[in-house]
């Protein structure tokens, strides 16, 4: 009896790694996003305070609305976009905006909502997803996915690069890395830490690492960098007060 129930123990152990190894990069991705929230992310409302300043999501099946809240000496900004435009207001007065202006403070906005709610976003129409490899890394095994955008709904940073090094195990980023080309350009590294569910919700912190010389180097090979000790740690990425609830303003 013992030995039947060892072979079917190793039978189901050798199933799953096999499964795992078939894995593509759409399903390691459908995955991902599952562990850290799955549906959950469609109807949510997200607040978070980041670098002092208040953040809020609300998604309804496709509907969305992000804001931000900053109060400085000269009163309150509020930010907000939606899927139809960008509006800005300071002191509840609605400011006139270049487009090129409100591109830029949109994308801003966007963004830290796109790292604060990672995976969700690796589902998104403009996102191009390339099983690339497989690695080991701390003593863990990876997948690395890499990631590039179409240059339609991609963004004004749609040449930007990202590497994903997802666990093979518990379908999570522990790390990822980017090359961007906006203003003098660079690498980013980033190392999650203090990961934590909230309501259903998996959110990270970030190490984040940066490397001077960075215009030859293959973004698929910056975890040996990281590894041999070769970035610099430039700051720390840090998500508070963090709330979720059901979204009811959405429809």
């Amino acid at each position: 009896m013992r030995t039947i129930a060892f072979i079917s123990l190793l039978v189901t152990f050798i199933s799953c790694k096999q499964e795992n190894k078939s894995l593509t990069a759409q399903q390691i991705v459908d995955k991902t996003i599952e562990n850290a929230g799955g549906d959950r992310y469609q109807t949510a409302k997200i607040e978070f305070t980041f670098r002092n300043v208040r953040y809020s999501s609300s998604r309804n099946n496709g509907l969305y609305e992000f804001t931000k809240t900053a109060t400085d000496s000269l009163g309150e900004t509020y930010d907000v976009l939606t899927n139809n435009a960008f509006e800005r207001y300071v002191n509840s007065t609605k400011l006139i905006l270049h487009d090129s202006v409100a591109t830029k403070y949109s994308n801003a906005l966007n963004s830290v909502h796109y790292f604060v709610q990672l995976p969700f976003g690796l589902n998104d129409a403009a996102v191009n997803k390339k099983l690339v490899g497989e690695t080991e890394l701390t003593d863990k095994e990876y997948y690395k996915l890499q990631v590039t955008f179409t240059e339609d709904g991609g963004g004004s940073d749609h040449e930007d690069e990202y590497i994903y090094w997802i666990e093979k195990n518990d379908f999570t980023i522990d790390y990822f890395a980017y090359k961007f080309y906006s203003g003098k350009g660079g690498i980013r590294f980033r190392k999650a830490f203090n990961p934590r569910v909230i309501n259903g919700v998996r959110f990270v912190d970030y190490k984040n690492y940066k490397l001077d010389d960075w215009k030859n180097v293959d973004l698929q090979h910056v975890d040996t960098l990281y590894t041999a000790g070769k970035l610099q740690l430039l700051s720390e990425i840090i998500t508070e007060d963090i709330s979720v609830s059901e979204n009811k303003t959405i429809n």
